[in-house]
Order: C-alpha cells, then structure tokens, then sequence
C-alpha cells in the first residue's frame, strides 16, 4: 500500500534550488498528448502508409525538407498542437516501407502483429541483459532462439542471441570463430596470435570485409573467392584459396558463406563447402540474413541445403519473414557456453552470482552490447498469432510470385532478364524504344535506370532498387516479400517503368 498522504501541504524541499516535492511530469497533460498522438500515428503512418492508392514517398530534396521540418533545436519548448504538426511531418515526408508498391530493400510490408509486439515494448522500454528486468522478453527470445534452431537442423541444439542486425551478427561469427581456434586472444590481444585468413565469396555482403577490419584482422587477410555466373561461390577455388594461406604460413580459421546473396539472391553450395571445412579445420559461418526464410518452406528450403552442418548462422527475420525492423538471431551449434566464454566480462553490478533465481537467465554477458532492444518479442507475437503454416505460406507465394513477373517480363518487349531468379531477387533491364535497335550491350542501357528511379521517387509512385554489378551496366533489382503485393501491383511496376522510360 502506498504511504497515506499527510495532513497539511509539506513544506518545499531545496537541493540545489531545485524543488523536490512532488513529480514534475503533468500525468494528465502527458495522457492528453498520447491520446492525441495515437490517431495520427494509425491514420496516417499504419492505414495510409500501407493503402497502394497513397504515394510511396513524397520526396523533397535535403534542403527543403530541412526548411520544412525545422530542425533547430531551441532553449524554449513547444506547445502540443505544434509538436502533433511535427509528428504529421515526420509521417508524411518518410518513405512508407508498409507501402505494396515499395520492392527498394530486402524488409518490405507491415504485419499488424509484429507492429503491436513493438508498440508493446517501445512502451514497457525494457533492456535484454538480465532476468530481473525482463523477464517476459528474455524467455520470449529464448523460445525462438530454440525453434530457429531446430529449423536449422542442429539436433543437438545450439546456442544464440539476437543483434543489432545483420552485420553485427557476421562480426560476431568472425569473433567467435577466432576466440574457437584461438582462445587467449581475448586476454593476450592480437600480438599473440599468428596471421589469420578468413574467406569468402566475391558476392558477399560487405559487412564481412568490415568484420575483418574492426576485429583487427585485416582486410587483406579475407581472400575473396571466385563465383560462377550465377553468383555462387566455386568450392575449387575456395580450396585454393585454404592451400594458398597455409603455403604462406598463415593460419586460415573460417569462411563465410552466403544463403541468399543481396543482388542476386544467389545461395552458396553449403554441401561442398562444409566438405571443405571438414578437411582443413574452418569454422563455417553461413550468412543466411536474406534467404534463410526459406528454411520455413518446405518446398524451397533445398535452397539451403547442408546448412546444419555449419557452425554459426545469421538469419534476419525482419527481411523474408517480415517481423519488423530490427529482429536479427545470430546462432551457434554449440552447448558449451561459447558465446558466453568469448564475451563475458562479468559486470558485478548486472551479473550477481548469489540472485534469488536461476542466474542462467541473465543471458545479457553473452552479448557484445550491454543494454540490448527485446527484439525477438514481435516476432515472437506473430509467429503465435499466424503459425509455422503461414510463415511458409508468405515464403511461397513471394517466390511464386517472383516466377510470375520473371515470366512477364520475358513477355515485354524492352525488358531482359539479368538471369532467372533463383530467390525473390528479379534483376532485369528495361531499354527505351530509342535503344532497342542499337548493338545488343547493356552499356547503352546505364543511364536508364537511374534517371527511371528518379522520376519515380519524384512521382511518389513506387520504389524499386537499381545498381551495377560486376561487367553488368545498371539493372533493377526487384525484391518481392510482402503478401499484400498482388499480380495486378506486378504488372503496375513493368508498365510504370515503361511510362517513366519509353521517351529515354
């Protein structure tokens, strides 16, 4: 019960010249604010974001929109109605990632129960280090840490936690890799060790070079290994690559292969190469980030097959599978607290031995960080409400419908497939009437992508992604997720393109 007020008004209580009593927050001011910012956030940042009648985007260039959102920050503090203004602009001059017709990025759509899962925790603010503090999200990312998993094969179990990203969960792979083969480096530093060389694919995302770099190894210690046309790593050339570090006396430790590369959507022979780490004692890490939704498909998780014989794997359930950013699991087949030997630094003030629970549930000292977002509870929260069954569901028809546009664009006249999506990547050139009677090469054809993508951010009226790659001149690359795209939004994108295009 809370202590009865006393009779009376107390005196104020001066600290410093600061008045003590009672809060300063005004509860009913700050309900009032909530209340009237809650509608606003549901019109026009849920319902209209995600309606394909509304702009995907309403573009203005840097320095009109700082003109427009007034970014100076003042001594004085503004009223509410001009602060609910701020909210409506900060809606409407965002790009609606919920939106159907928004393909730019590798996450697309909106789930309601995923966005409720993170309304719930932006609320309750909570930090992913101990029990005590979270006791709900801690045990909620324990339980998709273990299904994930499974999914992946390890029938032994294994051992994970979620990052912040992609990236970081590559970076923790590289560590924990290193700390496997080389387990004083954490005490004895880099002098200690011999010359590290790690491997991967010249299709691989780039955070792997940035792993090498902020871990100290060294960008030149990552030997890039050739892929073939489709963009899969040659396992021959890999182990080459193995011979030709041990001939120079360094000690090669991991590789990283890649499951659903970010251009091509192309998934490395996961087979061959754990064949090869097998021989020559690698630790094989497999950045499925992109294409590990596919292990929720029957039909299509062949895409990944031999992915149980890795030792660490990355997955991003905020991509396929739409959990909402950010939700990125990074995974270890291990039972021997391997994380938790390699990160652990033992804070007396978080990690007290002598609690009145189960201390196995502080995971919080197996992380590189120490506050830590729960953001495995809204993936968590749809997985309840929509089930295995309709996880593999939107991984299906997101690639079903990947093979309806690829077939319509070999239809079109003025459209050309990069090469035939193995993933939900559909890589293609669009080339104006102008062009299509010059000499076939796709140098004619680099500067259309570009000036499209421009009228279309100006137009508002889709988003897709476009870039060279390798000997290839821009293309675009349409990324496919969301099960509120439709046939007709298909047909839509190839016929605005056309629209944008055909006077180039």
């Amino acid at each position: 019960e809370p202590p009865a007020e006393p009779k009376g008004k107390r005196p104020p209580v001066l600290v410093d010249g600061v008045t003590l009593n009672g809060p300063t927050l005004d509860i009913r001011e700050a309900e009032s604010f909530l209340r009237d910012a809650m509608p606003i956030i549901m019109e026009e940042a849920v319902w209209k974001a995600t309606d394909v009648k509304e702009k995907v985007c309403e573009w203005r260039s840097p320095e009109q929109l700082k003109d427009l959102l007034d970014l100076e920050l003042r001594e004085g503090g503004e009223a509410h109605p001009q602060i609910l203004q701020r909210c409506r602009d900060a809606i409407r001059y965002s790009v609606k990632t919920g939106h159907p017709l928004f393909f730019n990025q590798l996450y697309a759509g909106m789930d309601p129960y995923s966005l409720v899962g993170r309304f719930i925790t932006e609320a309750i603010n909570p930090s992913l280090y101990t029990y005590e503090v979270a006791p709900v999200f801690l045990l909620t990312e324990e339980a998709v840490l273990q299904k994930m998993i499974e999914i992946i094969g390890w029938q032994e179990g294994g051992d994970g936690i979620f990052s912040p990203g992609g990236s970081v969960s590559n970076m923790y792979a590289v560590n924990v890799a290193r700390y496997h083969h080389c387990p004083d480096v954490k005490v004895l530093g880099l002098s200690a060790l011999p010359r590290l060389v790690m491997f991967t694919s010249q299709e691989c995302h780039y955070s792997v070079a940035k792993a090498a770099a902020f871990l100290g190894i060294g960008t030149n210690n990552v030997y890039v290994i050739p892929s073939d046309k489709r963009g899969k790593m040659i396992p021959a050339e890999f182990e080459k690559q193995v011979q030709r570090a041990k001939d120079e006396g360094a000690l090669p430790f991991m590789v990283n292969a890649t499951a659903g590369t970010t251009v091509l959507g192309a998934f490395d022979p996961l087979e061959e190469i754990a064949d090869i780490c097998e021989r020559h004692n690698l630790w094989m890490h497999v950045d499925a980030c992109w294409g590990g939704g596919a292990l929720m498909s029957k039909k299509h998780r062949y895409l990944l097959q031999g992915i149980h014989r890795a030792n660490s794997v990355a997955w991003n359930p905020h991509k396929m599978l739409m959990a909402g950013l950010q939700c990125c699991a990074f995974m270890v087949r291990d039972k021997t607290n391997l994380l938790q030997r390699c990160h652990s630094a033992q804070a007396s003030y978080l990690f007290q031995q002598d609690k009145f629970y189960d201390v196995s549930y502080d995971t919080g000292d197996k992380s590189i960080q120490c506050s830590r977002k729960p953001d495995a509870f809204k993936f968590w929260l749809m997985w309840k409400a929509i089930g295995t069954k309709g996880l593999e569901e939107r991984v299906d028809r997101a690639l079903a419908m990947a093979r309806y546009l690829a077939e319509e664009i070999k239809k079109r006249d003025g459209f050309r497939l990069v090469m035939e999506p193995e993933y939900t990547n559909v890589c293609f050139w669009y080339i104006p009437p102008s062009l299509r009677d010059m000499a076939d090469g796709p140098e004619f054809w680099r500067n259309v992508a570009p000036v499209v993508k421009e009228r279309m951010m100006k137009k508002g009226s889709m988003m897709v992604g476009y870039q060279p790659h390798g000997d290839k001149a821009n293309f675009f690359r349409q990324i496919i997720i969301s099960p509120q795209v439709s046939r007709e939004d298909m047909d839509f994108l190839l016929d605005q393109i056309h629209s944008l295009g055909m006077d180039l």
